[in-house]
């Protein structure tokens, strides 16, 4: 069973168990933190469905910065270069359940 929720203008596939990073939040590590916005369940059969009543409950592992990018101005022949550099900040959350209209499916260990 997976869920789509989206969470800081994205939207991410998610089941429990799955460790995602999203968009940075102010939660420090160790917090609980609940995705209200989920967009489709699949069922045990494979079904997919927007549900009336759903959650997904995640706890956060850790605040951090992605990788650098090189962002790189150019315009030829009149000598104009600019080079900039920009790190995304995140937030690493390791998903512990799904909870679809009262059942609750949770991660293992």
């Amino acid at each position: 069973m997976y869920a789509v929720i989206r969470a800081g203008g994205k939207q991410y596939r998610v089941a429990p168990g799955d460790v995602i990073k999203i968009e940075k939040v102010p939660q420090t590590s160790g917090e609980n933190i609940q995705f209200d916005e989920v967009l489709a369940v699949s069922g045990a059969e494979g079904e997919l469905g927007k549900p009336s009543k759903a959650f997904v409950s995640g706890q956060v592992v850790e605040q951090g910065r992605a990788d650098k990018i090189l962002v790189f101005h150019f315009k030829r022949k009149k000598q104009y270069k600019k080079l900039n550099g920009h790190r995304q900040p995140y937030t690493a959350v390791k998903i512990t359940g799904i909870n679809v209209d009262g059942k609750d499916l949770k991660a293992n260990g």
